[in-house]
């Protein structure tokens, strides 16, 4: 499947030890090579979402029966692209798959308030459109549907599915607009009440990449709290694609976003540029928030595998990846 289809998530088995304080040569050539971006869209797509009670207690999200995940697979559309989510339903309550930031009649909507849920053992199919800017025939103009997105429950508990986000039933969304810029992976971290991606709290998830990588991380928050996002060494433009455009480009850098709940965000880093492999903290900026575990790492290896400094406490946990196919 191409760069156009869908993310899966990648569990990494073991942890990496180690890196240096400055970038590789080799990886600094490598950055420096034109980046690949995203073509036009336009397309008419098709998945199968299965929705399941994982062995924990945790609902989730997943492309094949009895592989859900918390936060769920990472769908990846272009502007003008169509998706039509057929969504079984293998959950004992109902639920439904309600999303941001796209076109879609009140048929898709996964709310209770127009039926447009699934029934324990039911499926539906679901159908999100998107679409290019453009200007309105008033002469106004209409932005388009790219930008950093999310789905979720929206019936699991109560009718806007307090019950089902609090459990982990989410995932991110992402639409590209023709020519923006790929990463070489993408990870997704939510904030979910006092959780990282509804986890015990001090285990991760943590993210590997090594020195030169462009790595994507898609940023959502859940629950009854607002969080600060912050990100120790790397940093971002506060925009659409959270790349500048040009030396000319207004948007403000940042390494640290006020989220509230239902926000999404996302940014584009070269892992490592300009300080060098490491473990690099990522973790909410409320201190309270943080000493309560809300707390990872982005481990950033040197080529060599190794990361200066760092002694992982739980070598077989909290590492993952969504890559690109």
């Amino acid at each position: 499947m191409d760069r156009r289809g869908f993310n899966r998530r990648v569990l990494l088995g073991g942890a990496a030890v180690a890196t240096s304080l400055s970038m590789a040569p080799e990886a600094v050539s490598a950055a420096a090579q034109p980046a690949r971006t995203a073509p036009a869209g336009g397309e008419v797509r098709h998945l199968k979402l299965y929705m399941e009670q994982l062995a924990d207690g945790r609902m989730g999200y997943g492309l094949e029966k009895g592989k859900a995940t918390v936060p769920g697979p990472l769908i990846e559309l272009n502007e003008g692209d169509t998706l039509h989510i057929e969504v079984e339903n293998t959950l004992d309550v109902a639920a439904s798959l309600h999303v941001h930031g796209l076109d879609y009649e009140i048929s898709s909507d996964g709310t209770k308030q127009n039926n447009s849920h699934v029934e324990p053992g039911g499926t539906r199919t679901y159908t999100w459109r998107t679409h290019a800017p453009g200007r309105r025939k008033d002469g106004t103009w209409r932005p388009g549907s790219a930008g950093y997105w999310h789905y979720h429950d929206h019936v699991v508990g109560t009718e806007h599915g307090t019950g089902g986000i609090r459990k982990g039933l989410y995932g991110a969304v992402i639409v590209r607009r023709k020519d923006d810029v790929l990463p070489d992976r993408t990870h997704t971290i939510v904030f979910n009440d006092m959780t990282v991606n509804n986890r015990a709290p001090h285990t991760g998830p943590d993210f590997e990449a090594t020195v030169g990588d462009r790595v994507e991380f898609v940023v959502i928050t859940h629950g009854e709290f607002y969080h600060t996002f912050h990100m120790h060494g790397h940093r971002w433009a506060d925009n659409r694609t959270g790349l500048l455009t040009g030396p000319e480009d207004p948007s403000a850098v940042i390494d640290n976003k006020i989220v509230g709940p239902a926000d999404s965000f996302g940014f584009q880093v070269i892992a490592g540029e300009g300080v060098g492999a490491g473990a690099w903290m990522y973790h909410c900026h409320v201190q309270s928030h943080a000493d309560m575990g809300m707390v990872g790492l982005f481990l950033v290896k040197k080529a060599d595998g190794t990361i200066p400094g760092y002694e992982p406490h739980h070598p077989h946990e909290g590492h993952e990846e969504h890559e690109g196919h």
